[in-house]
């Protein structure tokens, strides 16, 4: 980027990832510009700040960003503790951000709509590569802004586009109508949400590790609210790799996790429905909404829990010029590796700069959003991802090219596609964990990273 150096590299996103992008340019003399869409840093990890994580500190920061943090005086949470993504917020990225070297160059209440080079539009082709990046930007006030930029880093991850409720990628006829009677991703339901759900029938979909935790806290919510019924709606015949390893799990709180909702399930508490591929959603009786199955079957919910995962939103990046692998929407050079169908955490290689490029010179995607579709991401490989990416731009190839990561051979990575590597889930209420360290492995630190708990394992700050 030596034509327009003297402009700053706009990072979209200050969640984890997008803040530790901001720390590895500063440590290589260059300028960042955080751009966050939320009213204040990690917006998206508030929606879930509830939420235990598995990986204890020592795995859920970045070096750069402890070195920044460091030399202000922040002193570090005890390294084998388990935080919440609350705790991670107020001990880490809230500081993080306060820091003189970060608060001038964030950005709060501005949402990035598009991306594209000054003066073209992503047909031009001539002197493309020296041309300024123009990030046109809604604050919260309403005023859009164009920013110039001499590079681009998205790391503005996937909360903000779950997926649908319906089958073949689509919504369920009458899922935008029933907007009302669908919760969060990943809900409070026995804190700040407590209200939507107590005495009420709900109905929560899909077959990930997030459906398992917001089962499992539905059912002590059932405890304390008598009338809560929990209804469990799945695709697939069986919800046996829910369910997972048990005591034989090589994480001892996701095994833990496995075990009581199948407990949950074989005693009545929870009541599951296989098969349920969701057709539509209509207005039932009073207040409750009808999900019909694809084969005429019914359910009646007060309110549905959409625990179906998240994807990519790519409509802002319209303008430029990417090279998206056609399944799972990541780079196209990173794409095959992190296939879902043939690949676990643990057998993704680690990858930087050169894997992540798109025929869009200095843009790159980082962090979840990185993986597209996929939900193998570590947060260990974000950081990893952005301190090559900060080489890169800065010129230091050797450094970019230099993978310095080293990830576990985990096997099977969690117990269904729809979870993040980093963390099948929250730690059950009242579960202290024997291990340290993330899923999709053997209990031996490794260098995992950052558990959302979210059933597609989707995170970030845009």
């Amino acid at each position: 980027m030596a034509a327009t150096n003297t402009l700053p590299v706009a990072v979209i996103g200050a969640g984890p990832i997008g803040l530790a992008a901001a720390a590895h340019l500063l440590e290589r003399g260059l300028e960042p510009l955080i751009l966050e869409a939320g009213p204040a840093p990690a917006a998206a990890i508030e929606q879930w700040r509830h939420i235990r994580l598995f990986s204890p500190w020592q795995y859920n920061t970045d070096a750069a960003a402890v070195r920044l943090l460091t030399a202000s005086g922040w002193e570090a949470p005890e390294p084998t503790e388990l935080p919440t993504g609350g705790d991670l917020i107020d001990a880490y990225l809230t500081p993080l951000a306060a820091l003189p070297e970060i608060a001038p160059r964030l950005h709060t209440g501005a949402r990035v709509i598009a991306v594209t080079r000054q003066g073209m539009d992503k047909t031009h082709s001539r002197n493309r590569d020296t041309t300024p990046f123009v990030v046109r930007v809604e604050h919260a006030g309403g005023e859009v802004r164009d920013y110039q930029a001499a590079a681009v880093i998205d790391a503005s991850g996937t909360w903000s586009t779950r997926n649908p409720l319906g089958t073949s990628g689509l919504p369920a006829v009458g899922e935008a109508g029933a907007a009302a009677h669908i919760s969060s991703p990943l809900p409070d339901v026995l804190g700040r949400d407590r209200a939507t759900f107590a005495r009420r029938t709900a109905v929560v979909i899909g077959a990930g590790h997030s459906a398992a935790n917001t089962l499992i806290n539905l059912s002590e919510l059932a405890a304390q609210a008598p009338g809560t019924r929990i209804v469990w709606a799945i695709r697939g015949a069986s919800a046996a790799k829910v369910y997972g390893g048990g005591d034989a799990d090589g994480l001892a709180a996701r095994g833990q996790l496995g075990s009581r909702l199948r407990a949950l399930v074989e005693n009545g508490r929870v009541e599951l429905h296989t098969g349920f591929g969701i057709a539509a959603l209509s207005a039932g009786d009073g207040a409750s909404v009808i999900l019909t199955s694809t084969d005429g079957r019914t359910l009646e919910a007060d309110v549905v829990v959409p625990a179906t995962g998240f994807r990519p939103n790519l409509d802002m990046l319209r303008e430029l010029r990417l090279e998206l692998d056609p399944g799972v929407e990541a780079p196209r050079e990173l794409g095959p590796l992190i296939d879902p169908e043939f690949h676990s955490c643990g057998t993704v290689e680690p990858h930087g700069a050169r894997m992540l490029a798109h025929p869009e010179q200095d843009f790159y995607i980082v962090g979840m959003k990185s993986y597209g579709r996929a939900p193998t991401f570590l947060l260990a490989t974000g950081y990893e991802q952005v301190r090559s990416v900060a080489a890169a731009l800065a010129g230091d190839r050797e450094a970019a090219d230099t993978v310095q990561l080293e990830l576990p051979e985990t096997g099977v990575c969690s117990s269904d596609i729809g979870t993040s590597c980093d963390v099948p889930a929250a730690v059950p209420a009242g579960f202290v964990a024997e291990t340290s360290g993330g899923c999709c492995r053997t209990p031996e630190p490794v260098l995992v990273g950052f558990p959302t708990g979210l059933a597609h394992g989707r995170s970030g700050g845009n």
